[in-house]
């Protein structure tokens, strides 16, 4: 069974949303929407653009990764070497 994205009120004039996965842990709340549209148009966002996009690790136990050595002993050349 697929996740459930509900749309909620936030007070008298403002919606979010939130995808729930099938043991109802929360798995993400939207930002506010002043709208109901708006707060549906949030979810179509995601469902075009979940299943495409990066994963991108910022936590501290993510390492950059080292570009890999040339069997030779010869420096990498510029474009190779990337810095943070």
């Amino acid at each position: 069974m697929a996740g459930v994205f509900e749309i909620a009120a936030a007070g008298e004039e403002s919606y979010f949303f939130k995808l729930t996965a099938p043991d109802g842990t929360v798995v993400a709340v939207s930002p506010l929407f002043s709208t109901i549209k708006g707060a549906a148009a949030g979810i179509t966002a995601v469902r075009e653009n979940a299943a495409t996009g990066l994963v991108v690790d910022h936590s501290s136990a993510a390492k950059p990764a080292k570009p890999a050595r040339p069997a030779s002993s010869a420096p990498l050349p510029d474009a190779l070497v990337t810095s943070r």
